[in-house]
C-alpha cells in the first residue's frame, strides 16, 4: 500500500515541487520550447543567408538556454531575503556597468552609433537588459520598505521627501541617472520600457489614479520635444516618419508580406519571405512564426502568453505580502509591455524599438534575463503562497 506523503515529510526539492507555481512554470517552458523551434526554422534561414551552417544559431543558443535554465530553477528555490540581496548587489553592479557606456573605454562597444553595448569576458551584452530584474526586486523593496516607515500615504507625506536613506530623494535621483544614460545611448524604447514599468509599480502602491491625465500628458510632451529636439533620435523622427507608409523591402514590408503568405495554416517548406526578413529571429520572430506555421499557431501563441500575462496579474492581486505584489505587478508590466510592442513592430502598429519577444526572440542575455526574471516570480509566489 502506497504511503501517504504529507507535505512535512517532504525533502526540500520535493517540497518546491509542491508548492510551485507548475501551471507558470509550464507555460514558460511551452514558450521555451517556441522559441526553439523558431530558431530552428526561422534561425536556419538567417544562418544560411550569413553563410553559417543551418544550425549555427541553435549551436549558439545551446549554452545561454543552459544557463537561463539553471537561472530559472535555480532563482526559484530562493527565498524572499536572497533574493532582496542578490538583487540589491545585482543592481548597484548593473550601475556600475551601465556607467561604462558613458564614456569611451575598452569595455564600451559602438555599433550604428549606439553605445548601449558593453564587452566584458569576451561576451557583448547591454547592461540595461541586465538591469530589469534587480531593477524591479530592489524598487518593489523600496516601496514596501516606504510603506512600513511612513505608512500608506507615502508621496504625499513630507518625511518621505525629506533626504533620508530610505526617502524618495536618492531613489528619484539614482532612477533618473540611469534613465537618462540609456535615453543617450541612444535607447529610447528601453528607457521608455523603465518609466513605465515603475509606472505601474506606483500605481499598484497607491498613487493617485486622478493624477494620471496630467502625468502623462507631461511625460508625452517632454518624449515629443525630446524626439524633436534631441540629435540622439533623429533616427526616431525618421522611423515615425516611415510609420504613415510601408517603404517597400522594408522590414515592415517584409514582415507583413510574411504575415500574409503563411495564411492560416503556414507556408511551411514553401515559407521564403522570412529568408530575406531582417531580424526573422529577433524584433520579427512573430512574422516568422506566422509564416512557417500559420495564423491559427500565431493565434496560439498570443493566447499563450497572455495566458502567462494572466497568472502575473492574478497572482500580484492576491499575494498577501506588499512586496510580492509590487515585484509580480512589475513583472507583469514589463513582459506585457514588452509582448505588445514586439507583436505589435510586427504588425507595423508601432516603431521597431528593438524589444524582444520574452522567451521566444533570439538573443542570449534577453533569454537568460528573463529566465531569472521568472525564477524570482515563481520563488516569491511559492513563499507568499506557503507562508500564509
Amino acid at each position: 500500500m502506497l504511503k501517504i506523503i504529507t507535505h512535512s515529510e517532504e525533502s526540500k526539492l520535493n517540497s518546491w515541487y509542491l508548492e510551485i507555481d507548475r501551471g507558470l512554470l509550464v507555460l514558460v517552458l511551452l514558450l521555451m520550447v517556441v522559441g526553439l523551434l523558431t530558431l530552428i526554422t526561422a534561425g536556419s534561414a538567417d544562418a544560411t543567408r550569413m553563410g553559417y551552417p543551418w544550425y549555427h544559431f541553435v549551436q549558439k543558443a545551446l549554452l545561454p538556454y543552459t544557463i537561463g535554465l539553471i537561472c530559472l530553477f535555480g532563482f526559484s528555490m530562493l527565498n524572499k531575503k536572497q533574493i532582496i540581496s542578490i538583487s540589491v548587489a545585482g543592481l548597484i553592479i548593473g550601475i556600475g556597468v551601465l556607467l561604462l557606456t558613458a564614456f569611451p573605454n575598452s569595455f564600451q562597444v559602438i555599433k550604428n552609433g549606439s553605445h548601449r553595448w558593453v564587452r566584458i569576458a569576451g561576451q557583448t551584452f547591454m547592461p540595461a537588459d541586465v538591469l530589469k530584474p534587480f531593477f524591479i526586486v530592489t524598487t518593489a523593496w523600496f516601496l514596501a520598505l516606504m510603506r512600513k516607515q511612513y505608512g500608506s500615504d507615502i508621496f504625499f507625506n513630507k518625511e518621505a521627501w525629506k533626504f533620508k536613506k530610505i526617502s524618495w530623494i536618492p531613489y528619484l535621483v539614482v532612477f533618473s541617472i540611469c534613465t537618462l544614460l540609456i535615453l543617450l545611448h541612444p535607447d529610447f524604447g528601453t528607457a521608455l520600457l523603465y518609466v513605465g514599468v515603475l509606472g505601474v509599480m506606483l500605481f499598484v502602491a497607491g498613487f493617485p489614479l486622478k493624477w494620471l491625465p496630467g502625468i502623462l500628458g507631461t511625460i508625452g510632451g517632454l518624449v515629443a520635444l525630446a524626439i524633436v529636439f534631441l540629435p540622439q533620435l533623429a533616427h526616431v523622427r525618421e522611423r515615425i516618419g516611415h510609420m504613415f507608409y510601408v517603404e517597400p523591402r522594408s522590414q515592415a514590408w517584409y514582415s507583413l508580406n510574411a504575415i500574409k503568405h503563411g495564411g492560416l495554416f503556414g507556408s511551411g517548406a514553401d515559407s521564403y519571405v522570412k529568408d530575406v526578413l531582417p531580424e526573422a529571429t529577433n524584433d520579427f520572430v512573430y512574422a516568422s512564426i506566422v509564416e512557417d506555421w500559420g495564423g491559427i499557431v500565431g493565434c496560439a501563441l498570443v493566447i499563450l502568453l497572455f495566458l502567462i500575462l494572466n497568472r502575473l496579474i492574478k497572482h500580484a492581486i492576491y499575494a498577501r505580502d506588499d512586496f510580492v505584489v509590487y515585484a509580480v505587478s512589475g513583472v507583469a508590466a514589463l513582459f506585457g509591455t514588452q509582448v505588445c510592442f514586439n507583436l505589435m513592430t510586427s504588425l507595423h502598429l508601432v516603431i521597431d524599438k528593438g524589444m524582444t519577444l520574452p522567451f521566444v526572440s533570439y538573443g542570449g542575455v534577453s533569454f537568460i534575463t528573463f529566465c531569472i526574471i521568472f525564477g524570482i516570480v515563481l520563488a516569491l509566489i511559492r513563499e507568499d503562497t506557503w507562508n500564509r
